[in-house]
């Protein structure tokens, strides 16, 4: 008889650990940051992501959703730089297959949480805003799928 509220217990509290399914999402609510904290968060990003996904190379296009936010700006800047063809209009070439990149950024506490993933690999790292731009605030906070 004792095991029975125990059970139920654990079952309950494992229940909050589900996950409805592992679709990508950009619909977080979006947080305002300024140029230069969007620029260098972007950069530190698309630099951690082209360190995981590989270098660009003529066959590596990234498609990600047009936004008018200053981080998906300079994301998408970011990323060029990094020498990848990015496509925000969603218009690509039938021998292509593009890398699908989402994106989010959001704020808690004063800090900004940035996360950008494709289909194989999500990134994440807290930042710090500050005059000059932003600064890693934790370890980067790479999970890589199947």
């Amino acid at each position: 008889m004792r095991r029975l509220p125990a059970l139920l217990l654990t079952a309950a509290l494992l229940s909050g650990c589900q996950t409805a399914d592992d679709a990508m999402t950009t619909n977080a609510t979006p947080v305002a940051v300024t140029r230069p904290a969007a620029s260098a968060i972007a950069g530190d990003m698309a630099s951690r992501l082209a360190e995981q996904i590989g270098p660009a190379s003529a066959a590596t296009t990234i498609k990600m959703e047009k936004d008018q936010l200053e981080f998906a700006t300079a994301l998408e800047a970011a990323l060029k730089g990094w020498g990848y063809t990015v496509v925000t209009d969603g218009k690509v070439a039938k021998d292509i297959k593009p890398v699908e990149l989402a994106y989010a950024i959001e704020g808690f506490d004063g800090q900004v949480l940035a996360r950008v993933s494709t289909p194989s690999i999500a990134l994440g790292r807290v930042y710090t805003p500050t005059a000059a731009g932003a600064a890693p605030a934790s370890p980067l906070s790479i999970m890589q799928r199947n």
